[in-house]
C-alpha cells in the first residue's frame, strides 16, 4: 500500500465534496461540535498546511497549523493546501519523525495515516452538511478505520485538551465500516 497514493485519494475525495459547497451555505453549523462549515473548511485548508510545514521539518511552532486562509474561494485554498501538502510528502519525509500538533512526534508514515483519518472524517461531515452522498472508497475507509481505534478513547466528561476527536459513540459491530468509524470519532451517522 502507497499511504502517500492514499492521502492524495483522500485530498481528492474530500476536495469533491468541497467543490459542492456554495457562499450561502459556509454558516451552516456542522457535525463538528463549535464549527460552521466555514471553520471546519479553515480548519482542514491549516491542517493541511501544518502537515505540509510539519513535513519540511517545522517543530516547536504551533502557529503553523493554525495559517488557513479561504479568502474568497474556499475551494482553491482547499487545493491549495492540499497541494502543499502532496509536494511536502517526499519518499524520504516517510521515515522522518515530524511532530504533529500538540500530539507529538510521528514517523511520516503514521502521520500520513492520521492525514486520511482526517480527510475521510471530515469529506463526511462536509457532506452531511450540505446534504451531498458521500462513499469513499472502501480502502480509504478501513485505513481510516485503523487509525482512528488506536486513538486513545475518552468520555463525555473529558476535557481532552489534546483529543483530536470527540469521544466514542456506540455503533453497532456489524454497521458499515464508514459508520464504525464514525462512530470511533464521536458522530453519530444516523441522526
Amino acid at each position: 500500500m502507497d499511504i502517500r497514493d492514499l492521502d492524495r485519494r483522500a485530498l481528492d475525495t474530500l476536495g469533491t465534496v468541497i467543490a459542492q459547497t456554495g457562499p450561502d451555505q459556509l454558516r451552516l453549523p456542522t457535525p463538528c461540535a463549535d464549527w460552521t462549515l466555514h471553520g471546519l473548511l479553515r480548519h482542514q485548508v491549516s491542517e493541511n498546511l501544518g502537515f505540509a510545514a510539519a513535513a519540511a521539518g517545522v517543530t516547536d511552532d504551533i502557529r503553523a497549523w493554525d495559517q488557513g486562509d479561504l479568502g474568497g474561494d474556499p475551494h482553491r485554498a482547499y487545493r491549495d493546501s492540499a497541494e502543499a501538502m502532496t509536494k511536502a510528502f517526499t519518499e524520504d519525509v516517510l521515515e522522518q519523525r515530524l511532530q504533529i500538533r500538540e500530539f507529538g512526534f510521528f514517523p511520516g508514515r503514521v502521520a500520513l495515516g492520521m492525514h486520511v483519518l482526517d480527510c475521510v472524517v471530515h469529506g463526511w461531515d462536509v457532506a452531511r452538511t450540505i446534504g451531498v452522498a458521500y462513499d469513499p472508497d472502501a480502502d480509504l475507509v478501513d485505513l481510516a478505520l485503523r487509525v482512528a481505534a488506536r486513538i486513545p478513547a475518552g468520555s463525555p466528561s473529558d476535557d481532552r485538551p489534546r483529543a483530536a476527536f470527540a469521544p466514542a459513540v456506540e455503533i453497532a459491530a456489524d454497521s458499515p465500516a464508514l459508520e464504525r468509524l464514525l462512530g470511533l470519532v464521536g458522530r453519530r451517522p444516523a441522526s
